[in-house]
């Protein structure tokens, strides 16, 4: 596999690193733009100018910001984008690693379980909060049970087969969302409507604290694995080839797996089940740039961001009362996934 260009599947296309570059540093700046209207725009309008004097005044740069315009943009709007940007990372960069490591274009973050794990650990600390943690650490411990225990499942004699693999999160995710069920059946009305909303997946809760929470951990997370990006690539492959030129690919796959895993549990405990970025955004990279998981992987996260920080913006701003981002992300996500069988099935089932 060459490392120096990449013959998109798709396309046909050979790209340079350079072209790669280029595209990725393109995105970066089309990503602040994105921030800087998307943070103007609200129930309430702030103007560019106070927006710029508001951060510069927080950051102690400044003295001259007005107060009102400081509690929408610093206490409101920037938290919340900060967060739509991390998680829209995280999904991203997740997506496009399950996929190269399944060698599978229509695996995404949730195949494991860990989406209906993070709902049953949220609805059980909502229905039963004196016995266990915060809704968020319950969410993500759960989350990550359920792939771990998918995991263990599929093991057999040493190896991990990645069909066996996707089967068995499939039976652990039926058991979570029986259990989801369950919990909603025997909660009060006040309860149910939580966890439904929950599950709807938003920004709505969004602030500094969770910010400060959720951002390290997924930033950390993802440069992780972008730079084995190079390891994804020997690893798609094919397990044979890759085991030929030194890899060890039952360890790498259990990283590439635990850190792209634990970066969705994190995302879906501090937000909700945010479907359909992770399958999307690694498709819209992988049809630009190629299939080099060394520049595919970064595309995929900042494209995650940019469409997340549109879709909260919409969800803010369409109606008076805040659409669930979840919702907003499910209507632009079926479309595209049946856009994709139709034009793309000879690389999908060859």
């Amino acid at each position: 596999m060459n490392g120096d260009t990449f013959k998109a599947k798709s396309t046909g296309i050979v790209f340079s690193n350079k072209t790669k570059i280029t595209f990725v540093i393109a995105l970066l700046v089309s990503l602040i733009v994105v921030i800087a209207i998307t943070i103007t725009r609200g129930a309430y309008n702030v103007p560019i100018v106070a927006v710029y004097e508001v951060i510069l005044d927080n950051l102690n740069l400044a003295d001259q910001s007005n107060r009102l315009y400081d509690t929408i943009v610093w206490n409101i709007r920037v938290p919340r984008i900060l967060l739509a940007i991390a998680v829209g990372i995280a999904l991203g960069t997740s997506g496009a690693v399950y996929q190269g490591t399944f060698r599978n274009p229509l695996v995404e973050p949730f195949i494991l379980g860990v989406s209906a794990g993070a709902a049953f650990g949220a609805a059980l600390s909502i229905v039963y909060p004196q016995y266990l943690f915060s809704v968020q650490i319950s969410a993500c411990i759960f989350g990550m049970v359920a792939v771990f225990g998918a995991y263990s499942l599929a093991r057999v004699r040493g190896e991990t087969p990645l069909v066996t693999l996707i089967l068995a999160g499939v039976i652990l995710g039926s058991i979570f969302m029986s259990g989801v069920s369950i919990l909603k059946y025997i909660s009060a009305d006040t309860q149910l409507r939580e966890i439904v909303f929950w599950m709807m997946g938003g920004f709505y809760y969004a602030d500094w604290d969770i910010v400060w929470k959720v951002v390290p951990a997924i930033i950390i997370c993802s440069v992780v694995l972008c730079l084995l990006g190079w390891k994804l690539n020997v690893l798609s492959m094919g397990e044979e080839e890759a085991k030929m030129l030194g890899i060890n690919t039952e360890r790498t796959k259990i990283i590439l797996i635990t850190l792209a895993t634990f970066v969705t549990a994190i995302s879906v405990s501090a937000v909700g089940i945010i479907a359909w970025v992770g399958l999307m955004m690694p498709h819209a990279a992988r049809l630009v740039i190629g299939p080099d998981h060394r520049f595919l992987i970064p595309s995929a996260a900042i494209m995650g961001a940019i469409f997340l920080v549109i879709c909260d913006t919409l969800a803010r701003t369409l109606t008076t009362a805040e659409i669930p981002v979840g919702i907003i992300t499910s209507l632009l996500g079926a479309p595209y996934l049946i856009y994709l069988l139709r034009t793309k099935k000879n690389i999908f089932f060859g």
